[in-house]
């Protein structure tokens, strides 16, 4: 079996994403997602230009190889472009795969270490109110871990609140350039105990929790926040702190027992090796997409797994869902894993693209034993929804500071 084409989609399907599909000379083909929120043209390009005339021909059993060609054989290593194109393709051999063994991915792996996986969903809000009425809504669907996020008062917008819209999907579709946000450190610190406060005093303790803190704080910052929030025994603090200089962590160990995690703008096993291997973090948040594929983020599990660090794998509407479904085949099969975000089934416009199989009961999720990754995509139904160019926002301090976003 050889790989005869590879066809690549770039479409506004309620968002923009990049999909790719493999075509073998039998016949078979396989699906993979090379979304890179705001930066899709340039994952089209480098597919295009670099790596799809090298594996025409190719072997589409040879998965490790094909990896190490395209990290290894490139000379340029790393970087969120590279490693969500080498994603892409890796998703669509994994893909195929399954599909000539008539078998689930997550059967190639190694079979299930689960019977369903633990999902988290976001409950956000305008106020500590709109975000109560809808961890209690999440609680009814069967949620057992919530994530909660507020805007705060009186600021031009907050990270992972829906501004006035009814769904993420919404959020890009008004971003020919970036929007631009506000940010205050001391309103913040105030406000987010207050948020679990009332989540614990409404709602107990049975109810797992966690936030996102998105990079916005320094780490002694940092470290005041999980000890402040330690009596409200959240699940884990996500980004705390951008974790360039990894040694910033050690600082916030020191002072806080609430457990920590990062990753989701991770791409190779590089970027989380110190923090693993140090104990500095409590979850592992890389993606299969934007971190290379399955086959490294196999290998990252096996490692952190001998430093009792679970995977969380970041599941934000900026993946497809190919990338859903390939984290759901990594899931049941990591020994370590721990919980996937998720932000649900997707819009109507977007199933009728992506054909996949996903039930949700009691806070896990359940998919079929289709074979390979269990999701096909509809051409001609993505090519009624054009891409549209988008930003994610940037963010300012109040005195107009470039701050994270």
């Amino acid at each position: 079996m050889k790989i005869k084409d590879i066809k690549i989609f770039l479409n506004s399907v309620s968002r923009n994403f990049l999909t790719i599909k493999i075509w073998t000379d039998e016949g078979i083909y396989g699906l993979g997602d090379g979304t890179l929120n705001g930066r899709e043209m340039a994952v089209v390009s480098y597919l295009e230009e670099h790596i799809v005339p090298c594996l025409i021909g190719k072997d589409p059993s040879q998965i490790e190889d094909i990896w190490q060609y395209l990290y290894k054989g490139a000379y340029w290593r790393k970087g969120p472009v590279t490693m969500t194109a080498i994603g892409a393709i890796d998703m669509a051999l994994w893909d195929i795969k399954g599909k000539v063994a008539g078998l689930p991915v997550y059967q190639l792996l190694g079979g299930k270490s689960r019977k369903g996986v633990t999902v988290y969903g976001h409950a956000n809000g305008g106020s500590i109110d709109e975000v109560m009425v809808n961890l209690g809504n999440m609680i009814k669907e069967g949620y057992k871990v919530v994530r909660l996020q507020s805007k705060l008062p009186d600021t031009k917008g907050s990270y992972g609140t829906l501004e006035g819209k009814k769904n993420y999907y919404e959020l890009q579709s008004d971003r020919p350039l970036p929007p631009e946000l506000e940010w205050n450190t001391t309103k913040y610190m105030n406000f987010v105990p207050e948020l679990f406060k009332r989540a614990r005093a409404e709602y107990g303790n049975e109810i797992r929790l966690c936030h996102d803190v998105h990079n916005r704080l320094t780490p002694i910052e940092a470290a005041r926040l999980g000890k402040i929030l330690e009596p409200y025994d959240l699940l884990f603090l996500e980004d705390m702190v951008p974790a360039d200089n990894q040694d910033t962590y050690k600082i916030i160990r020191q002072h806080t027992t609430t457990p920590l995690a990062i990753g989701e703008i991770f791409n190779t096993i590089w970027d989380t090796k110190g923090l693993i291997e140090n104990q500095l973090i409590d979850y592992c948040r890389m993606a299969v997409s934007h971190g290379g594929g399955i086959t490294p983020l196999v290998k990252v599990a096996n490692f952190a797994s001998l430093y009792h660090v679970r995977m969380a794998p970041h599941g934000a509407p900026d993946l497809s869902p190919i990338s859903s479904m390939a984290h759901m085949h990594f899931d049941l099969w990591a020994p370590n894993f721990a919980v996937q975000e998720f932000i649900g089934f997707g819009t109507p416009e977007m199933n009728t693209v992506f054909k996949f199989d996903l039930k949700l009961v009691d806070g896990l999720l359940y998919l079929t034993d289709a074979p390979g990754l269990g999701i096909d995509f509809d051409e001609e139904a993505a090519s009624n929804y054009p891409y549209k160019r988008s930003y994610l926002p940037v963010n300012r301090l109040e005195d107009g500071t470039m701050w994270g976003w």
